[in-house]
């Protein structure tokens, strides 16, 4: 399940809110971004 969060306001949008509206059901905007996982990085010798 992907998952999407509001540029302005910060929540978490679920894939199934947006397919109606593209629109955050919590602030009204209209841009969206996908957080990156963090990823470990190990350092060889």
């Amino acid at each position: 399940m992907v998952s999407y969060k509001c540029f302005r306001c910060d929540k978490k949008i679920k894939e199934t809110d947006l397919k109606k509206r593209f629109v955050c059901p919590y602030c009204g905007s209209k841009i969206f971004f996908k957080p990156r996982t963090k990823i470990k990085k190990i350092k060889t010798d």
